[in-house]
């Protein structure tokens, strides 16, 4: 979310962000909500940490008690930090430590002493595109880098 954040400001008002840190989406908490304002337009965001608040987020948007521009899923409770591919830690100290709240940290230290901090800004996605995929929101690379939602019978899965 942060990420996307920092592109879509900048290319929505044409501005360098001073400081590209979007600290309300940051975080455990199950479900993070925030609005900034980009140019003279609010803009709604939210992230869901684990599929239990990704159901209850998406059952609020569906009723319509909840409007966002951008919402962002994370499968693992605590995002990626705290998925499956980490490390495993024994009892003693997950019960003592908090393993999600310091390895956050850690790659927010690693983002905020990054010379590139913004996705844009990357040589490496600058060649792709400039090599491959052409402009962003091209056919090619909407094609091959979004996706679509397409409801599924439960024993369809």
């Amino acid at each position: 979310m942060e990420a996307a954040l920092r592109t879509a400001v900048e290319s929505l008002t044409g501005e360098e962000l001073e400081r590209p840190d979007f600290t309300d989406v940051r975080g455990t908490e199950g479900i993070k909500e925030a609005s900034y304002r980009v140019g003279d337009m609010d803009v709604n965001v939210a992230v869901a940490s684990g599929l239990g608040n990704a159901r209850e987020l998406l059952n609020r948007v569906k009723s319509g008690e909840a409007n966002y521009h951008f919402i962002e899923i994370m499968g693992c409770p605590g995002g990626c930090v705290n998925g499956g591919g980490q490390p495993q830690q024994p009892g003693f100290v997950r019960n003592t430590t908090d393993i999600r709240s310091l390895r956050a940290k850690v790659l927010y230290d690693v983002d905020a002493a990054k010379t590139i901090r913004k996705s844009h800004e990357n040589p490496a996605i600058k060649e792709l595109y400039e090599s491959y995929l052409g402009e962003p929101g091209s056919e090619k690379a909407h094609h091959l880098l979004h996706t679509t939602f397409v409801k599924r019978k439960i024993n369809e899965i």
